[in-house]
């Protein structure tokens, strides 16, 4: 059983950045494909990207390409979803997942953390 803590969230104004962090409890988290998965309201949960153990990444599209950036440290059993030039149509729940198919790393997720872009 692997746990996923998510923190980082919050207010942030359009053409602002945010970092979230996301911790897992694990000993073997080497093992595990990272991934960052986000849900508007009232729009269907979406997956925005992934990064495999070795640190190769996929993301949702080139626009979250060309502004977020996922990344893992394996020391400290985190992953970080940097977010840059943030929109207000980026506002969601974003919630950190980890399994062992890098193409969706969903068999944990954690709890959600609220990200606000508005002025």
């Amino acid at each position: 059983q692997v746990q996923l803590v998510e923190s980082g969230g919050g207010l942030v104004q359009p053409g602002g950045s945010m970092r979230l962090s996301c911790a897992a409890s694990t000993n073997a988290f080497t093992l595990y494909a990272m991934g960052w998965y986000r849900q508007a309201p009232g729009k269907q949960r979406e997956w925005v990207a992934s990064i495999h153990s070795g640190g190769h990444t996929i993301y949702k599209d080139s626009d979250v390409k060309g502004r977020f950036v996922i990344s893992r440290d394996n020391a400290k059993n985190t992953a970080y979803l940097q977010m840059n030039d943030l929109k207000p149509e980026d506002t969601a729940v974003y919630y950190c997942t980890a399994g062992l198919d890098w193409g969706e790393p969903t068999d944990y997720w954690g709890q959600g953390t609220q990200v606000t872009v508005s002025s």
